[in-house]
């Protein structure tokens, strides 16, 4: 008997002493990040002795894989908001606002107005063009800088997410190599570790998982991608930008990089870099593109109006801004020798919309123009154009609109070959004055009509409006008419009028009422780029003239033109449109809407964050109830197994004297 008490109490020992180990490993845990909490339970052997016990992690795999995903999703809009929060600071700073420098520009441009002749007033004006091109540089520099930033975060949190990967494949072999053998209960710490290597890597991304035969864990992206397989077998993540080299994408490299590497779909990805992705998606790319697109707008409009009017020299104006040309960039995959260039094609500025372009040769001298939103989907139906004398623009355009682009081609490509276009994004920063002469701004009107002073009608002709100054009979050298005044004289037939400029002369009958009547009259007249209209009953040779504006410099027609382009709808918002849409605002509404719509986004980004911070809480509290180690429980189970192994010792020891009794007695 009392051999059977000496093994019982044995065992009860052996059984404490390994409960006892148990707990106070967990204790000695309670800090360890990632340790999950254990528990030994024995089983009832022969002759009512405890068995050797059974060590095991106390984890819930569904709590686990919640805990996964809700962190992915949370760190997704942690990193998002952190990054946004700042451009949203950035762009509603009235020091940082474009709408200022606008409003600055045309502020003095109405200034002028009241003394054209001036030349303080004119060169505020230029002053003031000169300081929007720096606040649209200082703009684009702030969207750039991020853009940097959002790089180098890239390359880090693809590196440290590249170790996590290795490192989940070795852990994968050293649990396969025990698993099945008496060693399992020996590699927690093991197990523990992949766990944690496991949810750090879904900091970063999305993953799933899922239990491989060997005790191995496969891990997956959210969009399904193989990241670890088994046999300790894995892909890598790279970043390269293709063909943009500073716009970095995802890819996964299958096979080390000896195949293809798969493009990993952004729009789904979570975690701290689907953040990153998704900030410089959402929130720079349509910034930078935005930018730029009212920089060409304001630019194009502006120089367009003051190339119509007449100088401080007597001559037609210029251009007040340059226009900048970007370089196309080439994919990796094209097999030609082409390249490309790209700029604004002159007076298309409100045709441009704030995209990205990519361009396809479907022949050696065709293409197809299909612009592209801010993750490099299509927008709309792509335009097709013939590649004349190196040249694509709107008179080359077969189907479709040229999106107000004009692209130059040289070298010889390939059907396939393709180039992306950035105008947008990279104008922004380029641009710059023409000119910074405030004589250059064209104020006058480069015509003017009269009314002969021995008319005896009623009839008055209005003050002509300019449409082109590169056709008809405007000459640049000294600016003028090529062949004299223009006199219109109304005949005795009703409506009838003659209209000569010295050379030629046309007699015609007007459309009452008596618009436009170089375009009525034809005959080569409709080509001079000007025309005017006459208002009231003229009587038989009543006489009116229209010359060329000499010496008008007191003369504001033009600058008013200019003054009016601040309300004109000149910034294109769509690329697709519905036929009875407003498809344009102005310069200021255009630059509200950006900074709203970054700061909708962020507000929206900072919304779900909250949801997902509450689901990622409950998550923890939940994996944490089941795998973490609560103090006070192992406080008790320690006294508890304690007061036990000291029972057990005492039987030992009751059954050790009881043996040595017997033992006496014999002797």
């Amino acid at each position: 008997m009392s051999f059977n008490l000496l093994n019982i109490a044995s065992s009860g020992v052996r059984a404490n002493s390994e409960l006892l180990q148990t707990t106070s490993k967990n204790i000695a845990n309670v800090n360890t990040e990632g340790y999950v909490r254990e528990r030994t339970e024995h089983t009832t052997m022969i002759d009512n002795q405890v068995g050797k016990g059974e060590t095991y992690r106390l984890l819930n795999q569904f709590a686990q894989e919640q805990l996964n995903r809700d962190t992915s999703n949370k760190t997704f809009f942690d990193q998002f908001v952190t990054e946004a929060n700042r451009v949203d600071s950035l762009f509603s700073e009235d020091s940082n606002s474009l709408s200022t420098s606008i409003n600055s520009l045309f502020n003095n441009v109405q200034e002028s107005l009241n003394q054209p002749s001036s030349t303080v007033a004119r060169s505020l004006v230029m002053t003031d063009a000169e300081n929007l091109v720096n606040q649209m540089d200082r703009l684009s520099g702030i969207v750039f800088d991020q853009k940097n930033i959002v790089n180098e975060q890239l390359d880090v949190f693809t590196e440290e997410a590249n170790g996590l990967i290795q490192k989940i494949g070795t852990l994968n072999q050293d649990i396969a190599a025990v698993n099945g053998t008496n060693n399992q209960a020996d590699a927690s710490s093991t197990y523990n570790e992949r766990d944690k290597a496991i949810r750090d890597l879904s900091e970063l991304i999305d993953i799933e998982t899922l239990d491989g035969p060997n005790g191995e864990k496969l891990v997956f992206m959210g969009t399904g991608e193989a990241v670890v397989m088994q046999n300790g077998s894995f892909n890598l993540f790279s970043m390269r930008g293709d063909p943009d080299p500073n716009f970095k994408e995802l890819r996964l490299d299958v096979n080390g990089g000896k195949a293809v590497p798969l493009e990993v779909d952004v729009s789904k990805l979570k975690g701290k870099i689907g953040g990153l992705l998704a900030f410089r998606d959402d929130v720079l790319v349509p910034a930078q593109n935005q930018i730029g697109q009212m920089g060409l707008a304001i630019a194009d409009s502006f120089n367009e109006q003051n190339k119509l009017g007449m100088d401080a020299n007597g001559e037609l104006g210029g251009n007040i801004f340059n226009i900048p040309t970007v370089g196309g960039y080439a994919y990796a995959a094209n097999t030609g020798s082409s390249s490309m260039t790209a700029t604004l094609e002159a007076g298309k500025g409100g045709e441009l919309p704030a995209s990205d372009f990519i361009v396809t040769y479907t022949s050696a001298t065709t293409v197809e123009i299909q612009p592209i939103d801010n993750k490099g989907e299509p927008l709309g139906t792509a335009s097709t154009a013939n590649i004349t004398a190196g040249v694509i623009d709107s008179s080359t355009i077969t189907s479709g609109e040229s999106f107000g682009l004009e692209i130059n081609v040289a070298g010889a490509a390939n059907t396939g070959d393709q180039f992306q276009i950035k105008l947008n994004s990279e104008s922004a920063a380029n641009m710059s004055l023409a000119t910074n002469r405030g004589e250059d701004l064209a104020l006058a009107a480069p015509i003017r009509t009269a009314n002969d002073i021995n008319n005896i009608g009623n009839a008055t002709i209005t003050v002509g409006e300019v449409s082109d100054v590169t056709t008809g009979s405007f000459t640049t050298s000294p600016a003028g008419f090529t062949n004299g005044p223009i006199t219109v004289v109304k005949t005795a037939n009703l409506n009838e009028y003659t209209i000569s400029d010295g050379v030629n002369s046309s007699t015609f009958t007007a459309t009452s009422p008596a618009k436009d009547m170089l375009q009525q009259a034809g005959g080569g007249f409709e080509l001079y780029g000007f025309d005017f209209d006459i208002e009231g009953s003229p009587e038989t040779g009543d006489t009116f003239t229209l010359e060329f504006n000499e010496g008008g410099f007191d003369d504001n027609r033009n600058g008013q033109k200019l003054a009016g382009l601040q309300q004109g709808e000149l910034v294109r918002q769509n690329v697709v449109t519905g036929a009875n849409s407003d498809n344009h605002k102005t310069f200021n509404q255009a630059y509200a809407g950006l900074v709203s719509d970054i700061g909708v986004v962020t507000n929206q980004a900072k919304t779900n964050g909250d949801a997902f911070e509450a689901l990622a809480q409950q998550s923890e509290a939940w994996y944490e109830s089941l795998s973490g180690v609560n103090l006070d429980e192992e406080a008790a189970n320690l006294l508890r197994f304690q007061q036990s192994y000291a029972a057990s010792a005492q039987v030992l020891a009751t059954a050790r004297t009881i043996f040595d009794t017997i033992l006496s007695a014999a002797r």
